[in-house]
């Protein structure tokens, strides 16, 4: 071994060193919440592959739930028509087993991050309903079922909704129809009839969206066609949504006999870039750009101060409805991970997660752990 990389080897020891000192005289929070509900995190590539050994250190201490960040979307496992790639989500499943985590799996079907030769015949024509269908139980058999039994939940069906509730206009929609989501849902009740099986979307707070996935699931219910559980994606901002709107989603959701998940966590303490109007060019105004990364070097204790109020007035909820919500994901394990940096502009820094970009808890942390404590 070379000299450089002995000195790799113990600025690792010393990052492991640094994150195992931080949490020496604190709980996990796996520990303050195994009474309530899972507390997951999504990983990475890298991550999965134990290249990141302090990440990995935090993971095994704080979490007892893993979902898969992008090894599972379509692009990424089924990249062409006759190729899988299964050595990542090999290891990110063995990775979850060997440390006795529910393992959640994303997503089996999604507009994006979907090839276009799923929709294509050899010519680039958009092939039939009866064609799309088969591929579709064919990579859900493939995907789902190679790993049944080992991954616990599935998000079967990802953002297929718009804001306003309708169903979002997508080559899965214009295709097979508006029943594709209960054919996911089937299919993968046949790959794998023992695992769970979710509804993913975001901005569920809002009242239409909201009610249009309570009508979704009460139509695919009737229909005999088991939905296990509604994921609300928790990709909000100190302003949005107000409690009550997350409240009365959760119990709206819940009251449809499912399990509840918070997923993919991440709260924003940037400016929101659809504040902006006029169509200006965010890529090219370089006042926007320095409006919308406010904070490029370190987030102020100040703005800490008020991410960590926020994160604990969710936390609350999310424990006072403890007996409706199975789990809440982050949607990355430190700040750095968080695919909120560079979006929507190159260069933008954001702070979203509880552990900084050295692993190192952030008062937000703190915050949540305190919530536990006035209880």
């Amino acid at each position: 071994m070379t000299t450089l990389h002995h000195i790799k080897i113990f600025l690792a020891y010393l990052a492991i060193a640094a994150v195992v000192s931080a949490f020496a005289d604190r709980p996990a929070l796996k520990k303050v919440f195994e009474k309530d509900f899972f507390i997951g995190a999504a990983l990475s590539r890298e991550q999965i592959y134990g290249n990141d050994a302090v990440a990995m250190a935090l993971i095994k201490e704080q979490f007892n739930s893993i979902t898969s960040e992008n090894i599972l979307k379509w692009e990424h496992v089924h990249p062409e028509p006759d190729r899988y790639d299964f050595e990542p989500a090999d290891k990110f499943v063995t990775l979850g087993e060997k440390h006795k985590m529910f393992i959640v799996g994303h997503t089996l079907l999604w507009h994006q991050q979907t090839p276009a030769w799923v929709f294509q015949d050899h010519a680039g024509n958009l092939i039939n309903r009866e064609a799309l269908l088969k591929r579709l139980r064919d990579h859900i058999f493939a995907v789902a079922g190679r790993y049944k039994g080992r991954i616990h939940g599935w998000d079967v069906v990802n953002e297929a909704l718009e804001d306003d509730g309708s169903l979002r206009k997508t080559k899965w929609l214009e295709i097979i129809g508006p029943d594709y989501v209960q054919k996911a849902f089937e299919f993968a009740r046949e790959a794998d009839p023992k695992a769970e099986l979710y509804y993913n979307d975001f901005n569920l707070w809002k009242k239409e969206k909201a009610e249009a996935v309570v009508r979704l699931v009460r139509d695919l219910q009737a229909k005999g066609i088991r939905v296990d559980g509604i994921g609300e994606q928790g990709h909000w901002s100190l302003d949005y949504p107000t409690i009550d709107e997350a409240d009365a989603a959760i119990q709206a959701f819940a009251a449809l006999g499912v399990k509840v998940m918070i997923t993919e966590l991440d709260i924003t303490a940037l400016p929101n870039p659809d504040d902006w109007s006029g169509g200006a060019d965010i890529t090219r105004n370089d006042e926007l750009r320095k409006h919308l990364n406010p904070y490029p070097h370190a987030l102020p204790d100040s703005m800490q101060q008020v991410l960590a109020k926020r994160y604990a007035e969710c936390f609350a909820l999310f424990h006072k409805h403890r007996d409706k919500i199975n789990r809440v994901t982050f949607w990355g394990v430190n700040d750095g991970q968080s695919w909120l940096n560079n979006w929507p502009v190159r260069g933008r820094t954001n702070y979203p997660l509880l552990f900084d970009r050295h692993y190192q808890p952030k008062p937000a942390f703190e915050a949540v752990m305190q919530t536990m404590q006035v209880k």
